[in-house]
């Protein structure tokens, strides 16, 4: 399982997921906020007349935005590291054993990201929601929303197994990936959920024997990909099954939903 063993300069700021900190030097400071590093501009903003004005906007977007990531099934929190009176270091991890990725934003592009692959960001990154369609969320199994980082910085992300790079557009411009492969794509990339296959005998045959339910993620367009080798469910079955229980039972995929 790897980890991200980070190097902060005096006053410099990364926040993560909570839950995904393991370590740090006695110099970094931890910080517990609701909100994202957003949320903290706002509040050096409202001066003067405008400070109630400030603070009110600023505590409307901390709610809304932890109401978001509620409906994501997250936590709803961060917590913010700073490096004081010299250089600090601060270690991070996913919760599945996998691979780390190190994403560089230069502000002309948006990533998307399954709602558990987030690990930590440079405070200079803005974490937001991206609401799917209900159709969309309901088919894919990921739910509604999805995990969207702006700005300049550094986004570290993990997934399980192994991580797979591609683009679409090397591919006639369209792939179809198991729903719960899906770990990052780049903004411009078009994401959806397709049924496998009609409402017939085959069909039926894919989703109960196949294992892979009734839809698949289609990505669309020329990005970058990022999908993971292994689905929690897969993990899960796995352990299941090494423990001598049913591996999906006797209706194979078609009722299972799977997890990021």
């Amino acid at each position: 399982m790897q980890m991200a063993v980070v190097s902060l300069q005096p006053g410099q700021t990364v926040y993560c997921e909570a839950g995904k900190f393991l370590f740090k030097t006695t110099n970094v400071t931890m910080e517990t906020r609701l909100g994202g590093p957003s949320d903290r501009g706002g509040q050096q903003q409202g001066g003067g007349s405008g400070c109630m004005g400030g603070l009110l906007r600023q505590a409307m977007g901390t709610a809304m935005q932890a109401g978001q990531r509620a409906l994501a099934g997250e936590s709803l929190a961060f917590q913010y590291f700073t490096s004081q009176g010299g250089e600090g270091t601060v270690g991070f991890a996913g919760v599945l054993p996998g691979e780390m990725r190190a994403l560089e934003l230069d502000g002309t592009r948006a990533w998307f990201a399954e709602k558990d692959a987030f690990v930590a960001a440079e405070s200079t990154v803005d974490f937001g929601i991206a609401f799917q369609g209900g159709r969309t969320g309901m088919s894919g199994g990921e739910g509604f929303v999805l995990e969207k980082f702006t700005g300049r910085g550094t986004v570290i992300i993990a997934g399980a197994g192994n991580f797979i790079d591609l683009n679409p557009a090397d591919f006639g411009g369209r792939v179809e990936v198991d729903t719960g492969c899906v770990v990052a794509f780049e903004e411009g990339i078009q994401y959806g959920v397709q049924r496998v296959g009609g409402l017939n005998r085959q069909g039926l045959m894919n989703a109960v024997f196949g294992g892979e339910g009734l839809s698949l993620a289609t990505l669309e367009g020329n990005g970058r990909v990022i999908l993971q080798s292994l689905t929690i469910e897969g993990l899960a079955n796995a352990l299941k099954k090494a423990q001598g229980g049913d591996k999906q039972g006797p209706t194979g995929g078609l009722f299972s939903t799977h997890a990021g």
